[in-house]
């Protein structure tokens, strides 16, 4: 693994706490929406995070042979999948999506759980700027030695 691969390492964690938070914004502002392009009532998303593995010395052979350029580890968003919870009714007999009944049916997400993943991928965002800085501190270094 070479030293510059940490950069890329970060920068990954840096792309997937950005989605994620991305993610939970759109959950929090789409938590009273009952009706979608699609139809229907909004389903909570959540992101798949995934592993990448850091290159063995054949996939990196390959790569060179192939001529593609791959991830030297880190983290992707494979997916954004909807939560397939129950969504939960409501008694309002006045909203314009209501049925013969009377209720609502509302969104699976829960602002609490969306507040605290947020929360989260904000700590994990920071967390690789923190990794970034010190890498970029040490190359700094590293180039002083020379002077």
């Amino acid at each position: 693994m070479s030293f510059l691969s940490s950069f890329d390492i970060s920068a990954s964690g840096l792309t997937a706490e950005r989605q994620r938070l991305d993610i939970a914004s759109e959950n929090i502002a789409n938590a009273n929406a009952t009706r979608t392009e699609s139809g229907g009532t909004y389903r909570r998303k959540m992101v798949v995070l995934q592993e990448v593995p850091l290159n063995s010395f054949r996939s990196k052979f390959n790569s060179l042979l192939s001529r593609t350029n791959q991830l030297k580890g880190g983290v992707k968003v494979t997916e954004i999948v909807e939560d397939q919870r129950d969504l939960y009714p409501v008694y309002n007999p006045d909203h314009p999506d209501a049925d013969e009944n009377g209720y609502v049916m509302m969104p699976n997400v829960d602002l609490v759980k969306e507040t605290v993943d947020g929360m989260s991928a904000t700590r994990a965002y920071e967390a690789n700027i923190t990794a970034f800085n010190a890498m970029k501190l040490m190359a700094q270094k590293a180039m002083d030695i020379g002077k």
